[in-house]
């Protein structure tokens, strides 16, 4: 069969599995995120008396929150095992890689001793999974994303990129889905002495589904392509065997810029679906029931706007949709956590749901906007990168700045300003960089 004929072929091919692909790559994000909401909603409710007992309620939790921001600082470490093996050996194998570990990691937290039962031993095992969970995230999102971004028709990349973006939300939700009715039946004392465990070891089913999903896929073409490509062209000798060392080099401002423009978004998300739901409650006397349904129900606004907003962005740009994204989030960040003071279930519940669907402007492009920042022999490496530092200092930091914050001014709209600054950052680190969405993909 002539060459061009057999590329033909091949791309018609991939077109057709790339809606299979998007599905595949949801699959694995949901999962895995639904193993970091577990965590986040126990260490808000559990995992502090559990692991870390204090005569202070404070102490506590700044200790269980301190083990949320442990993965976060093993995630870089992540970026570069699996950035490596993503742009060199291929993106499924990093996706397949990343999955189990996270599974490994999840099921091994539901089986750990407490404090009373192993002493120091128990959070010092508890902390070594959580780095190892941190070790899986650092390669989960750049693979999805690329997977089903790789495999997208012309011109919409942004719309089959986005589908695995719903897995943050779709994770909190089924971890809500779980949590919500273990609560219901074992009661509050029943959750925190065994029940906790429940959502944890449940992960052993998910991620067998996901593992089946993921290695029924076929690799991406382009980087078929560009693997061929470097076969018969090698990178010059001097270049790093780590493209996250080359990135750097080649790189760094388009790395920083793109940290600066996911970072807001990530301190959205983290403190509404993670540090409100134990401020809330032990702050504000908020039930904790009303917190997981606003939360939820904004998250699920959140999803419901993931597809229109990314195919928007493919007919007018990456960067007016974020942009509006990140002017709203500066603007409705205060308004949204001083709807804690009010106590009332249906006004925090909508103030949720405005912010949520405001941070979809934000988080849907960039699955798209990230990748088409670098060329494709680094653009594991890269969009990784810039996705997992954003969430490192913009996220996995938030419920701990969050906490001294309110230690020291104890009032929500701490957490309005310091949620709409990052947001004003990311605001600005937009303005400085490019539209993507014409860039040639392939190269």
């Amino acid at each position: 069969m002539p060459e061009s004929l057999s590329k033909t072929t091949e791309k018609a091919a991939a077109r057709t599995e790339a809606p299979r692909v998007a599905a595949a790559s949801l699959v694995g994000t949901t999962i895995e995120y639904y193993d970091f909401a577990v965590y986040g909603t126990a260490s808000a409710l559990v995992l502090g008396p559990a692991f870390f007992p204090s005569g202070n309620p404070t102490v506590s939790s700044l200790a269980a929150f301190l083990t949320f921001a442990a993965a976060f600082l093993s995630r870089p470490l992540g970026v570069v095992l699996f950035g490596t093996i993503g742009d060199r050996l291929g993106r499924r194998q990093a996706l397949v890689a990343s999955l189990l570990l996270m599974g490994v990691a999840t099921v091994g937290v539901g089986l750990l001793p407490t404090y009373e039962t192993a002493g120091l031993l128990a959070p010092v095992l508890l902390v070594t999974l959580r780095l190892l969970q941190g070790l899986s995230m650092g390669g989960e999102w750049g693979g999805a994303v690329l997977l089903a971004a790789e495999h997208a028709p012309p011109g919409r990349r942004a719309l089959y990129a986005s589908v695995p973006q719903a897995g943050p939300s779709l994770g909190f939700l089924l971890s809500s889905a779980v949590i919500l009715p273990t609560l219901h039946i074992a009661g509050r004392d029943g959750f925190a002495d065994w029940a906790w465990r429940i959502p944890f070891l449940l992960s052993t089913v998910l991620v067998v589904i996901g593992l089946w999903v993921r290695t029924t896929v076929s690799e991406s073409p382009v980087f078929r392509d560009a693997a061929h490509r470097t076969a018969q062209a090698p990178a010059p000798a001097a270049e790093s065997r780590f493209p996250l060392v080359t990135l750097l080099k080649r790189y760094p401002g388009r790395l920083l810029l793109g940290t600066g423009a996911a970072i807001g978004g990530s301190a959205v998300y983290y403190l509404t679906i993670v540090y409100s739901l134990s401020y809330g409650p032990k702050e504000l006397g908020i039930p904790q029931n009303t917190m997981l349904t606003a939360a939820s129900i904004g998250a699920a606004a959140g999803i419901a706007l993931t597809l229109p907003v990314a195919r928007l962005s493919d007919r007018i740009g990456r960067r007016p949709v974020m942009l509006t994204g990140a002017v709203g989030c500066v603007l409705w960040a205060v308004p949204m956590y001083a709807s804690l003071s009010s106590r009332d279930a249906w006004l925090i519940t909508g103030a949720y749901t405005v912010g949520l669907m405001l941070l979809a402007l934000m988080f849907s492009p960039v699955a798209a906007f990230l990748p088409e920042l670098f060329p494709a022999r680094l653009r594991y490496s890269g969009a990784s990168a810039a996705f997992i530092l954003a969430n490192t200092l913009g996220g996995g930091f938030a419920p701990l700045v969050a906490t001294w914050l309110n230690s020291r001014w104890d009032s929500p709209l701490v957490l309005g300003f310091y949620t709409g600054a990052l947001c004003l950052l990311s605001l600005l680190c937009l303005l400085a960089l490019p539209e993507t969405r014409d860039h040639e993909f392939g190269t």
